[in-house]
């Protein structure tokens, strides 16, 4: 990506970590764009007991092609700033450059 930092995402060895900014209650679950330094993401779940996390999760696992044990929440339980991790994903649903590693 030109050799300039991405602020959404980074590598730590295999795994990646997404910044994201998730908005709750949306018609579809989609990825929508950059967005600052995170990446704006609809879901379709409410922001209810720990539901729009879990439907999260359960997303990026699908989209990155990994079990969602491999997806872990690591920042922004209450909030729509979240910090995620994805230990090896195998498919990129949006552009990202693989680790050079």
């Amino acid at each position: 990506m030109n050799g300039e930092p991405v602020p959404w995402y980074r590598w730590q060895d295999e795994d990646l970590v997404l910044f994201l900014r998730v908005q709750p209650r949306a018609a579809r679950d989609q990825w929508v764009a950059p967005h600052g330094p995170a990446y704006k993401v609809r879901i379709t779940a409410p922001p209810v007991e720990g539901r729009a996390n879990d439907h999260l999760c359960r997303f990026l696992a699908e989209a990155f092609d990994v079990p969602c044990s491999q997806v872990s929440l690591e920042a922004g339980g209450h909030a729509r700033n979240k910090r995620v991790r994805i230990r090896g994903p195998r498919r990129f649903p949006i552009p990202i450059e693989r680790c050079r590693g």
